[in-house]
């Protein structure tokens, strides 16, 4: 494993493919022309020019039961040198548990990072931060509807995805932790980048969700115009033709980070 700072290695794989978007891999059988590894190995080979990641959701495959694990693995071996794979699982637990849960996403599954959820505290996010080449995205504030039911929560003064954000940097000393915040709450996003303006961030809900690109992106780059990750799953792999929307995906947000205004 590549010992270089998870954050890091995100970083350089931005500039090294010149784009930010990730490429969500939720497979739905009753809306595939094919069996789930084929279909996701297609869109991997359609889109991996456009992506600097990719995120299977373990959910669809857990679905599947034994043979969609074994279609993960198959999956998450396909995505080429150069790109990143971040398995969307968001597990949160304590003790030997999350130790089990680190062992499984990276030891048996191999990915990059995994999106965690920081509810159980700082002990429960860990051990999946033991390894400085592996990321964590902490969930922070989310992209469903009901987001706000805690996330914006008063905490001493602040709502609590911003405390969130803030404990975060704090467990960030092997350069490996990132947050997740979704596009369709933009005015969030603004507010997470300013308590955070280190951390990777993973962006869901552009897309199907309807999160607004433009501002997302205005809201979520860094000083250095990079530093966070557009998702898009539906979208993408279930348009027809996952090549071109991820391509167009890319051009857009290359070209909204690019604005200055």
């Amino acid at each position: 494993m590549d010992p270089t700072p998870f954050n890091t290695r995100l970083d350089q794989a931005m500039q090294a493919t010149g784009s930010l978007v990730c490429v969500g891999l939720d497979p739905q059988p009753d809306r595939m022309d094919a069996p789930v590894a084929d279909f996701c190995r297609r869109v991997i080979d359609a889109t991996w020019r456009s992506a600097v990641a990719f995120k299977p959701n373990i959910a669809f495959f857990e679905a599947l039961g034994p043979d969609g694990l074994r279609d993960l693995i198959t999956v998450l071996g396909h995505v080429p040198d150069g790109r990143l794979m971040i398995l969307d699982a968001k597990r949160g637990d304590i003790g030997s548990t999350a130790e089990a849960y680190g062992r499984a996403v990276f030891g048996v599954y191999g990915a990059d990072a995994v999106t965690v959820s920081p509810y159980l505290g700082r002990d429960s996010v860990a051990p999946f931060l033991a390894d400085p080449g592996r990321g964590a995205f902490v969930l922070c504030h989310t992209s469903n509807p009901g987001a706000g039911d805690f996330q914006a929560l008063d905490v001493g003064g602040r709502p609590l995805y911003l405390e969130v954000a803030r404990q975060a940097r704090g467990w960030n000393a092997g350069g490996n932790v990132g947050l997740v915040v979704g596009a369709t709450y933009p005015d969030a996003l603004a507010a997470v980048r300013a308590a955070a303006p280190e951390l990777p961030l993973l962006v869901p809900g552009v897309g199907a969700q309807g999160g607004p690109l433009e501002a997302a992106v205005r809201a979520g780059r860094d000083a250095n115009e990079r530093g966070l990750v557009v998702n898009s799953s539906r979208d993408i792999i279930f348009s027809g033709d996952p090549g071109a929307a991820a391509a167009r995906l890319c051009d857009a947000v290359n070209a909204a980070r690019a604005r200055r205004v």
